[in-house]
């Protein structure tokens, strides 16, 4: 199995792609922390991954709380001895405003957990890496991320600077086994849309010439295979990388 013996922290993994991520490391032998907001949605995560013999453990996992983040890093290592592998997947999005209508309020909590929970559980991690001289970052970005078409000016943001985060991070300790990369996924089934409140209805006119020529809507599971990619050691020369999965709906532009 591509992840024997090695420990994995899942952020948003309660339903989604932090879900099938979670479950899929599980299955290739890793150990996962199930972090999650929704600790109802976490335990159930938890009670799928053993019922196929696998070992895991929910945590309840505000990113935007320091306290939570730290906490979720620490039970990896009380329970199960070390870290080895951390995927920053949490997040939320935007309703779509652009800069003339976004709030202080909304681009603050968009933030806090789409992109300084990312820097903080990074940098709650890396001790532990340093030490070991070994380590795996994957963070989820987003299409998103490199261009200006698919979202609010807020959640834009955010994943551009999640971009900007993985490749300094790559970079910063490449000499230090430590590698970081993120996953740009293109429109996946995920529960996303449930954290989209009052839709701007000139930010979503915009925003649908680019989803018209999306080829296909993806599954999590397809997301969580790059990210079993990025984990394992067949990946051992990528580092600082951004893996577009969007069934080539970024190639059109």
């Amino acid at each position: 199995m591509k992840l024997q013996d090695r420990v994995a922290v899942v952020t948003g993994a309660a339903s989604g792609m932090g879900k099938a991520i979670a479950n899929l490391y599980a299955k290739e032998g890793a150990q996962v922390i199930v972090a999650d907001l929704d600790v109802d949605g976490a335990e159930t995560a938890v009670k799928e991954i053993e019922s196929h013999g696998g070992t895991a453990k929910a945590v309840k996992a505000n990113v935007a709380e320091l306290k939570d983040v730290e906490n979720m890093i620490d039970t990896a290592v009380k329970e199960y001895g070390t870290l080895d592998i951390l995927v920053n997947n949490a997040g939320i999005s935007d309703s779509m405003e652009p800069v003339g209508e976004i709030d202080d309020e909304k681009w603050d909590l968009i933030f806090d957990i789409n992109t300084k929970g990312v820097m903080r559980a990074t940098r709650k991690a890396l001790p532990i890496f340093l030490e070991k001289q070994r380590g795996v970052i994957i963070n989820t970005a987003s299409t998103g991320g490199f261009n200006g078409a698919h979202a609010g000016v807020a959640y834009t943001a955010s994943k551009h600077a999640v971009i900007g985060i993985t490749k300094n991070t790559g970079f910063m300790y490449a000499q230090k086994g430590i590698r970081c990369n993120a996953i740009a996924p293109g429109g996946v089934e995920t529960n996303i849309a449930s954290t989209m409140k009052n839709i701007n209805k000139f930010g979503a006119s915009r925003t649908q010439l680019g989803q018209a020529v999306m080829p296909r809507i993806g599954k999590p599971e397809e997301i969580a295979q790059v990210a079993l990619f990025l984990a394992s050691d067949d990946s051992s020369f990528i580092n600082g990388a951004v893996i577009t999965a969007d069934a080539g709906w970024t190639a059109a532009f």
